[in-house]
Protein backbone atom coordinates (compact mmCIF):
# COMPACT_ATOMS: atom_id res chain seq x y z
CA UNK A 1 0.00 0.00 0.00
CA UNK A 2 1.37 3.06 -1.09
CA UNK A 3 1.90 6.35 1.60
CA UNK A 4 -0.74 8.76 0.76
CA UNK A 5 1.12 12.52 0.72
CA UNK A 6 -1.51 15.53 1.23
CA UNK A 7 -1.42 18.41 -1.06
CA UNK A 8 -1.88 21.87 -0.29
CA UNK A 9 -5.17 23.71 -2.39
CA UNK A 10 -3.85 25.91 -4.89
CA UNK A 11 -6.31 28.57 -3.27
CA UNK A 12 -3.33 28.57 -0.54
CA UNK A 13 -0.71 31.14 -0.63
CA UNK A 14 3.07 30.43 1.25
CA UNK A 15 4.30 33.27 2.19
CA UNK A 16 7.91 33.21 3.75
CA UNK A 17 9.52 36.26 6.19
CA UNK A 18 13.52 35.90 6.93
CA UNK A 19 13.41 32.04 7.19
CA UNK A 20 11.85 31.89 10.58
CA UNK A 21 8.14 32.72 10.02
CA UNK A 22 5.64 32.32 7.07
CA UNK A 23 2.06 32.88 6.64
CA UNK A 24 -0.48 30.88 4.60
CA UNK A 25 -3.41 32.76 2.91
CA UNK A 26 -6.61 31.27 2.12
CA UNK A 27 -7.58 33.33 -0.71
CA UNK A 28 -11.39 31.47 -0.62
CA UNK A 29 -11.84 32.47 3.24
CA UNK A 30 -9.15 35.54 3.22
CA UNK A 31 -8.07 33.66 6.68
CA UNK A 32 -4.33 33.78 7.51
CA UNK A 33 -2.63 31.23 9.45
CA UNK A 34 1.01 31.85 10.69
CA UNK A 35 3.66 29.32 10.35
CA UNK A 36 6.81 28.39 12.90
CA UNK A 37 10.11 27.20 11.43
CA UNK A 38 8.95 23.45 12.10
CA UNK A 39 5.38 24.12 10.43
CA UNK A 40 7.50 26.02 7.35
CA UNK A 41 9.47 22.83 6.74
CA UNK A 42 6.44 20.80 6.72
CA UNK A 43 4.76 22.98 4.32
CA UNK A 44 7.28 23.25 2.05
CA UNK A 45 7.84 19.26 2.15
CA UNK A 46 4.18 18.91 1.46
CA UNK A 47 4.81 21.18 -1.68
CA UNK A 48 7.48 19.27 -2.96
CA UNK A 49 5.22 16.13 -2.88
CA UNK A 50 6.76 14.41 -0.30
CA UNK A 51 5.33 11.78 1.97
CA UNK A 52 4.51 11.72 5.61
CA UNK A 53 7.72 9.48 6.20
CA UNK A 54 9.80 11.59 4.33
CA UNK A 55 8.62 14.68 6.12
CA UNK A 56 9.25 12.70 9.65
CA UNK A 57 12.93 11.73 8.47
CA UNK A 58 13.54 15.79 7.27
CA UNK A 59 12.33 17.04 10.84
CA UNK A 60 14.69 14.28 12.16
CA UNK A 61 17.68 15.72 10.54
CA UNK A 62 17.26 19.30 10.89
CA UNK A 63 16.04 19.22 14.56
CA UNK A 64 17.26 17.34 17.50
CA UNK A 65 14.29 15.24 18.00
CA UNK A 66 13.31 11.92 18.29
CA UNK A 67 11.65 10.08 15.29
CA UNK A 68 8.30 9.28 17.49
CA UNK A 69 8.62 13.32 18.38
CA UNK A 70 8.76 14.13 14.74
CA UNK A 71 5.53 11.68 13.64
CA UNK A 72 3.33 12.97 16.67
CA UNK A 73 4.50 16.82 15.60
CA UNK A 74 3.61 16.26 11.86
CA UNK A 75 0.18 14.16 12.71
CA UNK A 76 -1.02 17.19 14.27
CA UNK A 77 0.04 19.65 12.10
CA UNK A 78 -1.54 17.69 8.98
CA UNK A 79 -4.81 17.51 10.64
CA UNK A 80 -5.40 21.20 12.10
CA UNK A 81 -3.95 22.25 7.87
CA UNK A 82 -6.87 19.74 7.07
CA UNK A 83 -9.12 21.04 9.27
CA UNK A 84 -8.97 24.78 8.26
CA UNK A 85 -9.14 22.83 4.58
CA UNK A 86 -5.65 24.05 3.32
CA UNK A 87 -5.10 20.40 2.14
CA UNK A 88 -6.55 18.36 -0.37
CA UNK A 89 -7.79 14.78 1.29
CA UNK A 90 -6.11 12.38 1.18
CA UNK A 91 -6.07 9.85 -1.87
Amino acid sequence: MMESTPRPHDHVVYTEFDGREAVLVDLNTKRYYTLNETAMLVWRSLERGRTKNEIVREMTDAYDVTAEHAATSVERLLVSLAAHRLLHPDA
